[in-house]
């Protein structure tokens, strides 16, 4: 689909600001997708926010996508999380496992801060490596040292409800992007009252472009 250049022009010029640097958002560009689709009109959606953080859990993210059958483009996705929720840090919680390098150079590269946790191997040398503690620490360690607004947490696992509960109860109700459908998210998530987006309804945004 042919941009017009008006549109080029605005796809030129979007910016947005991360660490005290503007960096050129360039996937928009090459998406050929029309700015009301991906919500932008000129500004981030959480326009009035500031230091707002995604907390993902890389196991649940790539475990959640493959079930709905997405094919995730991390960069994209990171980009598009720019500018839905005006991130300034984007941490991805994920098992350190060597053959892996080169997804993990992938994601930093993407923009995504990886957070990994040390893995065992059981009788069968599968990996097993659970984030959710190191997630949950860095929520509330955050929480308290004052340095973010807003949690944006990628997961639908029910361990974090009790996370989410503190957070709303401290008057700084999460965003919860569930990246399974609505039917595969925890009913203890459900059951927090927070906000829930389904990465489902983004998919055309944020999937890998052929």
């Amino acid at each position: 689909m042919a941009r017009s250049s008006k549109q080029k022009r605005r796809c030129d010029g979007a910016r947005w600001r991360k660490g005290g640097r503007f960096n050129e958002i360039k996937l928009l560009c090459d998406s050929h997708l029309p700015f009301w689709f991906l919500g932008y009109n000129g500004h981030n959606n959480m326009k009035n926010d500031r230091n707002n953080f995604a907390y993902i859990d890389g196991a649940n993210l790539h475990k959640g996508a493959k079930s709905i059958g997405l094919d995730l483009d991390y960069e994209r996705f990171y980009t598009w999380l720019g500018f839905k929720y005006g991130i300034t840090d984007a941490y991805i919680f994920i098992g350190m496992v060597s053959e892996y390098a080169g997804l993990y150079n992938y994601l930093q590269r993407s923009g995504f801060k990886v957070i990994f946790k040390e893995v065992i191997f059981d009788g069968n040398g599968k990996p097993k490596g659970n984030c959710d503690a190191d997630l949950v620490l860095r929520v509330i360690s955050d929480f308290y040292e004052r340095k973010t607004n807003k949690a944006i947490l990628v997961s639908s696992d029910g361990d974090y409800a009790s996370t989410i509960r503190f957070l709303i109860e401290k008057g700084k109700p999460p965003i919860i992007l569930s990246p399974s459908d609505v039917q595969r998210c925890s009913i203890l998530l459900k059951r927090t009252g927070a906000k829930i987006s389904y990465m489902r309804d983004f998919m055309d945004t944020i999937k890998k472009q052929l």
